[in-house]
């Protein structure tokens, strides 16, 4: 992902979140900024399992992250016109390209129901828009949305009512892409089959209710069906909330790689410009200084302010490597991250490969790695950053009084001739 493109990623969850948190209704229960951020996650997902291009991919989480905004018109009819007018306007003003603002209002526009996907990135969107009825966070993500209608909508739906439009919606609904059909497909029907069976008790309260009561006092052992089943769903469980950590330690690293590679670019910008003002000031200005006693120190100054912003905008770039090594205490007291370079560059491969070993087999050494990892990436970014606001403050001040300087001093010299030609008359 490219310097611009993770800037207007970056811009899009700033203006979607600030959108979610003070514009729109706080009765949204379901379509607020968490389920945004679940659609976010899903489109990461689907987009790393198919292996997008980069204009696809970036298109696609724009349109994500802009594709419910339009509840800010406090309408939920219609609402996907209003998110693409917000997304059009934001991306006119970044200066976007029309190609680009047509695909991502492609792409919201094909989750308005019924769904209507023309394309790969809009049939993820749609998928990931309805991600959670293949997902074990159907019951709490289908609680939010009666509560919205409730609340938001005013419709007043019993319970026997929604079960029955959950029932007939997730039977017509289908998921369009592959990876829907074969990890969420599944699931969905299992939700359908739980829900058509709660029908049916309903129907049979008393009866249910007089056997609940035999099976409290004589007890019956699960069946070997029901207890492979209950594996199955523990597992399938364990699987889904493992993929969704995975997910998120990866969105994090790639954020993290791309605020590092901003910060170098910016650094670099630092550097190469004060670079050529230092080159125009020895080359040009200083051997003329002779001549101008009165820019003598103007031109200090400037080479002072260039010089110290070069030395932060390098200290900001500036590689810190550590030892290296570690030892078996270490491993066994999982006190060392093997996940980065630093702390084992200097032992020997089969070292290393005994120390990974142990750590994949524990699975609390691994996640607390990949934490740690993550925690000390955004150390060295704050470092990377305050180095750089350091440098760039002292070239943006550093200049401004410089210019002044010269123009204090040009000022003087003006004044000074002036005044001594009239003494001479």
């Amino acid at each position: 992902m490219t310097d611009s493109s993770s800037q207007l990623l970056s811009g899009a969850r700033e203006f979607a979140t600030d959108i979610f948190l003070n514009k729109v209704n706080k009765s949204l229960k379901y379509h607020n900024l968490e389920h945004t951020q679940r659609v976010v996650l899903a489109c990461e997902e689907m987009a790393n399992y198919y292996q997008l291009q980069p204009d696809d991919r970036e298109a696609l989480l724009f349109a994500a992250w802009f594709h419910d905004t339009g509840f800010s018109a406090d309408e939920s009819t219609g609402h996907e016109e209003v998110s693409i007018q917000l997304a059009t306007a934001f991306l006119q003003e970044k200066k976007a390209d029309a190609g680009f603002i047509q695909k991502v209002s492609s792409c919201i526009e094909a989750t308005k129901m019924p769904q209507s996907p023309k394309n790969l990135i809009e049939q993820i969107i749609c998928d990931a828009d309805l991600f959670h009825l293949g997902t074990d966070e159907f019951k709490p993500r289908n609680e939010e949305l009666r509560e919205e209608l409730l609340e938001f909508s005013e419709q007043d739906i019993s319970k026997k009512k929604w079960r029955k439009m959950n029932i007939a919606f997730m039977e017509n609904h289908k998921y369009f892409t592959d990876y829907g059909k074969r990890k969420l497909q599944p699931v969905k029907e299992q939700h359908i089959e739980e829900l058509k069976n709660r029908d049916m008790n309903k129907k049979d309260k008393k009866k249910d209710k007089k056997e609940n009561d035999l099976l409290t006092v004589f007890p019956e052992e699960p069946t070997k069906d029901e207890s492979e089943l209950k594996k199955k769903k523990d597992k399938e469980k364990e699987t889904l909330s493992e993929r969704a950590i995975s997910t998120v330690f990866r969105i994090m690293a790639n954020n993290h790689a791309s605020l590092s590679q901003m910060a170098d670019s910016k650094a670099n910008i630092m550097i190469s410009v004060n670079s050529i003002i230092l080159s125009i000031l020895i080359s040009l200005l200083i051997r003329h200084l002779d001549e101008n006693r009165n820019l003598v120190i103007p031109t200090i100054l400037l080479v002072l302010v260039c010089v110290g912003a070069t030395i932060f905008a390098i200290l900001a770039t500036r590689p810190n490597i550590s030892s290296g090594t570690f030892t078996k205490e270490d491993i066994q007291n999982k006190k060392t991250n093997l996940l980065f370079f630093g702390n084992f560059h200097n032992m020997t491969l089969p070292d290393y490969d005994w120390a990974m070993e142990e750590m994949l087999k524990d699975r609390d050494y691994l996640y607390g790695s990949m934490v740690k990892d993550i925690y000390f990436l955004g150390v060295v970014l704050a470092k990377k950053y305050r180095y750089l606001r350091i440098s760039y403050d002292i070239f943006m001040f550093g200049l401004i009084i410089s210019m002044l300087a010269y123009g204090a001093m040009m000022a003087y010299d003006a004044f000074f001739v002036t005044t001594t030609v009239q003494m001479a008359q």
